[in-house]
């Protein structure tokens, strides 16, 4: 069987239960894991407060491209991507290591514009970068690994394995403007300067929301994620860590201006199942959401509700009732 008949979600699945049946109960470091693979961030209990670790990697014509994207650019989401991971488990974000791979005919200037990214980026959320290591390779890649923590030992953190039925599904600000920010830049697409500006910087220059997951925490918020790999595919993982079904109004989920102003009839289903928004998606009762509407300062939209039915399942569906469909749920880095 190959990688990309079981997707991206599948050799995740397999690596966990391999982790899961090859764990020594006794160790110290299983004993103190409070979560391991399958979630934003892997958590762990300290002396004083849970540990948070994450790692992301960014690999040349995957993930991004120099034909639209600077290097500069490039050293802030490679960072962003990590902190967002932390926002997504409500955590404070604290370490930095970058493990990065270049061509030995790299322009120095391009490095040094490369952390001046990192730099600004990690400087904003007072993040250290402590160190990582540096190859010589045939394409540029960039690996980061933050760690954070919860702040204090007894704090929450955000998980996807805590959603009951009952609970309304919420998400963070708008959707779909990095997906069509991609597609603008990938398809050369010319649009209105402003619409034009705004689609590129929420694909390459996203907003990590670390204030929002602490929120979230603070105000008894116990299920969440970010967007990365499309809010539908998303919600997935949620109801099939949490055992649970979702119901989503497709008429109620927060299409970015932009995006509707840019690609029309196709603004929904990049909102949809786009991914790279970096919002955050929880779940959580009427009653906790809007304690959370009142305090934090972005818009927050209630899309759905969890279910006890067809589990694992995200059910779509319009304001009349109607079954919604789409083509595709996310992005799958095997499956394509």
């Amino acid at each position: 069987m190959k990688v990309s008949e079981i997707g991206e979600f599948g050799l995740i699945a397999r690596l966990s239960q391999m982790a899961q049946q090859t764990a020594d109960q006794h160790q110290a470091a299983w004993q103190q894991l409070i979560v391991g693979i399958g979630d934003d961030a892997a958590a762990y209990f300290s002396d004083n407060e849970i540990q948070l670790a994450t790692v992301d990697s960014l690999v040349q014509d995957v993930h991004f491209s120099f034909s639209y994207m600077t290097w500069r650019e490039l050293g802030s989401k490679s960072i962003t991507v990590n902190l967002s991971d932390i926002a997504a488990m409500g955590g404070f974000p604290r370490y930095a290591l970058v493990s990065l791979g270049l061509p030995g005919d790299t322009e120095m200037e391009n490095v040094i514009n490369l952390y001046r990214g990192m730099f600004d980026i990690a400087g904003k959320f007072g993040v250290a970068i402590v160190g990582g290591d540096t190859v010589n390779s045939p394409f540029v890649f960039i690996s980061v690994t933050v760690i954070g923590s919860s702040g204090v030992k007894n704090r929450g953190i955000l998980r996807r394995s805590t959603a009951k039925p009952g609970d309304k599904i919420a998400v963070t600000n708008s959707l779909g403007a990095s997906a069509a920010g991609l597609e603008m830049l990938k398809n050369n697409l010319k649009f209105k300067p402003k619409s034009a500006k705004q689609l590129r910087q929420a694909h390459l220059t996203p907003n990590p929301r670390v204030a929002e997951g602490q929120l979230l925490v603070e105000k008894g918020v116990k299920c969440g994620m970010d967007i990365s790999d499309g809010l539908i595919g998303d919600l997935a993982h949620i109801c099939m860590e949490s055992q649970v079904g979702a119901l989503i109004n497709v008429d109620l989920i927060p299409v970015a201006p932009a995006v509707k102003e840019c690609f029309g009839q196709r603004a929904l289903e990049l909102a949809m199942t786009g991914g790279e928004d970096y919002e955050l998606l929880f779940t959580a009762s009427p009653t906790v959401i809007n304690k959370v509407k009142k305090a934090i300062q972005c818009p927050i939209t209630v899309i759905g509700e969890i279910t006890a039915k067809k589990v694992s399942k995200v059910t779509l569906i319009d304001s009349h009732g109607k079954k919604f469909k789409t083509k595709k749920t996310g992005w799958d880095h095997f499956i394509k």
